[in-house]
């Protein structure tokens, strides 16, 4: 391959490139973005930089130094608009082409929205942009704000917002939020943490529609009530940015269908990150947009599948001072244990707790509630694991 394009620069786009050039391609590197920002770290947006701890500067994932040593060509502001595997071309806006031997695919995915939330005062929280938006709302005095969406954004971000001292309340359609991830018990556990952070949290109601002419004033819910809202914050999950790939040879449903190996179809052709349905797994993580990057390029580069994906999922979260850990995969049925700390009238302990879901007499997850330590200790045995049950099926 004399020239490979990374489309996509963010955080996965760019662990391919650093990739690319680690594995020793020393060809030509391109990178399209759509925003016209360098990469930079997501996480913080909801927390530290929405509160004012942290400034652009400290989110850059790069630096000079690095851009150097990457030797890349910075297309930036720059959508993709079609990929014509026949050709080996990428297809852009405004009519300009790519002629590539490779492509990364890393276009992540974008925020999912309401009818209506064209409003002044309504926001999503997936961009730079989006959070400088939001920043500068939150600074106008005290705001009744309003998150619809209980998942990890939605709460970090009401987090955040309480922070500021602006009055929050929380809208989740199902009965506690994070019941997929964690199970009801320890779900619920995490939901009272908005109760002890101020934030009120109505769960097992659905939005009907947001009010207001040019700007939002308040939230129907399907109980047939309304919430008076000065900001609205939609955090419903994301949808994978997939449609400049329609027409394309590739499978996509619900992102771009890959193998265990992050190889789609075409040999020439892989895909990372948000967008990536790896082995019939689509991981919306930071774990998970740094590890695929390594075996995806290995792949790439030797034209067929040498390596696989096989990294127990790993999320985090900060919401009210607590830091929420989870790594494994929780089926319903699963048994739940709390094997250090303790749970207190349904708040985590002052030390918090580890908690193990087992299942068929072995340990399947684990959920740390400011218990770091305890947690990456048990992150390593699921990990160790994972390895030893993984191996003999490869070899």
């Amino acid at each position: 391959m004399r020239t490979v394009t990374i489309v996509g620069a963010s955080l996965s786009g760019l662990y391919a490139a650093r990739e690319l050039r680690a594995q020793g391609f020393d060809g030509r590197l391109v990178m399209v973005g759509e925003e016209p920002h360098r990469p930079y770290d997501r996480p913080p947006l909801s927390k530290d930089f929405l509160t004012g701890l942290a400034d652009e500067d400290q989110l850059a994932l790069t630096d000079a130094d690095e851009t150097a040593d990457l030797d890349a060509e910075w297309l930036l502001g720059v959508r993709a608009r079609g990929l014509d595997t026949r050709g080996r071309t990428v297809l852009l806006g405004g009519g300009r082409t790519v002629s590539t031997d490779g492509v990364v695919i890393a276009t992540g995915a974008a925020a999912r929205r309401l009818p209506g939330d064209s409003l002044a005062g309504v926001h999503t929280l997936r961009t730079l942009d989006d959070a400088r938006a939001l920043r500068a709302d939150l600074t106008q005095g005290p705001r009744r704000v309003v998150v619809i969406g209980g998942g990890f954004i939605g709460a970090e971000t009401a987090s955040s917002c309480a922070r500021l001292g602006h009055a929050v309340t929380v809208v989740e359609a199902a009965p506690l939020p994070l019941v997929p991830q964690l199970g009801a018990h320890m779900a619920a556990v995490c939901a009272a943490l908005h109760r002890r952070g101020g934030v009120e949290l109505i769960a097992g109601t659905g939005v009907a529609g947001l009010c207001g002419t040019v700007t939002v004033t308040g939230v129907d819910l399907t109980d047939g009530s309304t919430l008076p809202a000065d900001v609205v914050i939609v955090g419903i999950g994301a949808v994978p940015n997939t449609a400049w790939l329609v027409g394309s040879p590739l499978a996509l449903h619900d992102g771009v269908l890959c193998d265990d190996g992050c190889m789609t179809a075409l040999p020439q052709v892989v895909a990372v990150g948000d967008v990536a349905r790896v082995g019939g797994t689509r991981a919306e993580h930071w774990a998970s947009a740094t590890e695929q990057p390594r075996v995806a390029v290995t792949n790439l580069l030797a034209g067929r599948v040498r390596e696989s994906v096989h990294t127990v999922p790993y999320f985090w979260s900060d919401q009210y001072g607590a830091r929420i850990q989870f790594a494994g995969r929780y089926r319903e049925g699963d048994t739940v244990r709390v094997t250090e700390g303790q749970i207190t009238d349904g708040l985590p302990g002052e030390a918090g707790f580890l908690a193990r879901y087992e299942r068929d007499g072995r340990t399947v997850a684990v959920l740390g509630v400011d218990r770091p330590r305890a947690f990456m200790r048990a992150r390593r045995e699921l990990q160790r694991e994972e390895r030893q049950r993984v191996e003999p099926a490869v070899l």
